[in-house]
């Protein structure tokens, strides 16, 4: 048995986290072209999910009426789509079919390059059911959005909130499992940065703030409550606008009332605005390593212009390119505040 020397050890490890970081960038990119789609209202033009025969588009003018005829058969066409011609299905069609293209070629882009490292040994006995799970998670994800899809696809023309909100929480999920294993491979310990250490409690908290907001915003996106109350910083002239937390049981505010669900969300949003400034304050006297100085620098950077797209989203009504770039900068301060929380915990680990 070959003993790897401490630098070839390392360059194996720095290429695998490339590998998973283009794999990330890939789920962001998926994550941009879902909204995207949800927002050009074409989720629902695919009315079948084919996992292993999906690759082709139609590719004649009878396969294109084939698929026209199924789409006439759902709610969405029936009730909101009933003067839509060919073209026009079209139009809604290709967004639907590149967003499950694109998660078909990150499943590809996962498997083949992990089986390679897998036969050639870079692959540790502990890391192989790690990267499995990851796989896994990726596969659970396509099941996810043809069961957020046939939702819409049943009497109501649009997707459960819930199945919607579930399918952008595994994104999360799945990017932060990956991100987390490969900054351990990228940087593995920095003993250096005790100053760290007592906050990252606290860093942690505001990671969960950012994922919770962001799942709140897919309460938003899911009941299109961006589309009401489009002022800022007051909803219809109240910060309580009226008829505020109306449904019973009361829990049932958090993700079915348009007015809730959006009140909720500016209020997350702004919670975390103020927590990231707070933990940004507390920082500057800490004896911090120059890497997790950036991180907190760029966390603080990120919400603040998350927190300007959000504002221009609402007052604008929902534009297509805003909402889309909004969604995005959820997941880039999700990626960004996990990379704090990595930065502080790696400071209690010692060779």
């Amino acid at each position: 048995m070959n003993v790897l020397s401490p630098a070839e050890l390392r360059r194996r490890h720095v290429i695998l986290a490339i590998w998973l970081f283009i794999v990330i960038a890939m789920v962001f990119a998926m994550v941009v072209l879902g909204g995207v789609t949800r927002l050009t209202h074409s989720g629902l033009s695919m009315v079948e999910w084919k996992p292993v025969t999906g690759w082709l588009p139609p590719l004649n003018e009878a396969a294109w009426m084939e698929v026209f005829e199924k789409y006439k058969l759902s709610p969405e066409f029936q009730k909101v789509n009933k003067h839509m011609e060919l073209d026009g299905f079209k139009s809604i069609f290709w967004f639907e079919f590149l967003h499950r293209l694109w998660g078909r070629i990150i499943g590809l882009a996962f498997f083949l390059p992990f089986m390679f490292f897998l036969i050639r040994g870079w692959v540790s006995r502990d890391m192989t059911p790690k990267l499995i799970l990851m796989f896994i998670l990726g596969g659970l994800q396509g099941l996810m959005g043809w069961y957020m899809v046939k939702s819409g696809l049943v009497d109501r023309p649009d997707v459960s909130q819930y199945r919607l909100t579930a399918h952008f929480s595994l994104a999360l999920i799945i990017i932060g499992y990956v991100e987390w294993f490969a900054l351990g491979l990228l940087f593995p310990r920095h003993p250096e940065n005790a100053g760290a250490t007592p906050l990252k409690g606290f860093a942690l908290f505001v990671w969960f703030w950012s994922f919770i907001t962001a799942l709140s915003g897919g309460f938003v996106a899911g009941l299109d409550a961006g589309f009401a109350y489009n002022t800022f910083p007051l909803m219809d002239g109240a910060f309580f606008p009226p008829g505020l937390y109306q449904l019973s049981p009361v829990y049932l505010n958090l993700f079915e009332d348009i007015t809730s669900v959006q009140f909720n969300h500016r209020l997350l949003a702004e919670g975390l605005f103020v927590l990231v400034a707070i933990l940004w304050l507390k920082t500057r006297k800490a004896d911090l390593a120059p890497r997790a100085r950036l991180a907190v620098n760029c966390l603080g950077g990120v919400v603040l212009i998350q927190l300007g797209l959000g504002i221009s989203t609402l007052l604008l009504v929902i534009p297509v390119p805003l909402a889309a770039a909004h969604q995005a900068g959820a997941v880039v301060v999700f990626i960004i505040a996990l990379w704090t929380v990595n930065e502080f915990f790696r400071a209690d680990k010692r060779k």
